[in-house]
């Protein structure tokens, strides 16, 4: 069982896998493509950062469980125990594809139901966020050699009376998030791909990003993390507290909110 404080042990750790991931997904050829049973793309560079982060949590932590996308099929899967890294090794793997920047690295620690740690690289761009539940958030950038900035904190802002920013999924808007985001007709509405758009609202340069659709628990945790380390809140379209560890690993729907009462 991991709390705060044994996760801020952990974070200087998780960011030098997460660097690795990053540099490893830069050096492979993103035109190695196939499908999934489910008909998802993946790429030698899914493969090469899962098994990366795979050997580095083993040895960072080796006690705790991992719960990947490319794992998923595990039968324990949905049955980690109190604390477990949960990961997605390339997340916008489309984006990967068609040669944009908008692709990410997502790692997160669960402990009693709930992300605690969220470590979030964007290799094309040079960054990464991080963050422990209660104990803040921050941002750094690291270079082809894997060194690492000082970090500076971030924070979201408080919802401002106008010039609202969404964002949006740039390849999954369906119709019922869409419908969301109309009920705020004056918002300014930004299209990005992966979970770049938690790292968005956490460092203050967007308000809300909803997703009334389904997605993964590794799609979602680690930005959960990081959002509620920067001041934020991540709940149920309905305002619950979401709900990990499923037997289907699914997340049915979430508003991730940078500040303000709702």
């Amino acid at each position: 069982m991991l709390d705060a404080a044994a996760c801020a042990e952990l974070i200087d750790g998780l960011t030098a896998i997460i660097v690795q991931a990053a540099r490893a997904i830069l050096r492979v050829d993103a035109d190695s493509v196939r499908r999934k049973a489910d008909g998802s793309p993946v790429t030698a560079a899914d493969e090469t950062s899962e098994t990366v982060i795979g050997q580095g949590l083993s040895r960072l932590a080796p006690s705790l469980p991992i719960v990947s996308e490319e794992q998923a099929h595990h039968p324990a899967a949905g049955k980690a125990g109190d604390s477990y890294f949960l990961v997605d090794p390339l997340d916008g793997t489309r984006e990967f594809i068609a040669g944009s920047d908008e692709y990410v690295v997502n790692i997160a620690v669960v402990s009693r139901g709930a992300p605690l740690v969220g470590v979030i690289a964007a290799p094309a761009l040079g960054l990464i966020w991080r963050g422990i539940a209660g104990r803040g958030a921050e941002r750094l950038s690291f270079d082809t050699d894997g060194g690492c900035s000082p970090p500076v904190a971030i924070h979201t802002r408080a919802t401002p009376p106008r010039d609202l920013v969404i964002v949006v999924s740039r390849s999954h808007l369906e119709p019922r998030t869409l419908g969301y985001v109309e009920r705020f007709p004056q918002a300014s509405r930004h299209a990005c791909g992966s979970a770049l758009k938690f790292c968005r609202v956490a460092e203050g340069a967007a308000d809300i990003y909803p997703r009334l659709a389904p997605t993964h628990d590794w799609d979602v945790g680690a930005g959960h993390a990081l959002v509620v380390a920067a001041g934020g809140r991540v709940v149920t379209p309905d305002g619950a507290s979401l709900r990990y560890s499923t037997a289907d690993l699914l997340i049915p729907g979430f508003i991730a909110w940078g500040g303000g009462a709702h």
